[in-house]
């Protein structure tokens, strides 16, 4: 069964980029479902982007990644606190 991360990967291939970075953007960078379905959308709606075009979106998603990770960090950390107040320690 094949994987998002693989979808990636094969897509990258298909239109023709380096398999290096293939490999780096689908294995290594952009390797969870949420980011391989992100990339593979990207690639279906615009026709022909630049290896630069590819890697800038590709930081878009990261950078969005690394966003939703923080947030779900403090919504966690209020949670705490929250019941700190709430119960005492």
């Amino acid at each position: 069964m094949a994987t998002k991360t693989d979808e990636l990967y094969e897509l990258l291939l298909s239109k023709g980029y380096p398999q290096p970075f293939c490999q780096e953007i689908a294995y290594h960078t952009l390797n969870t479902d949420f980011t391989a379905t992100r990339m593979i959308g990207y690639l279906y709606r615009v026709s022909e982007p630049s290896l630069e075009m590819v890697v800038d979106e590709m930081l878009a998603i990261v950078s969005d990644r690394d966003r939703l990770i923080r947030k779900k960090e403090t919504e966690r950390a209020q949670a705490v606190i929250n019941d700190v107040y709430t119960n005492g320690l």
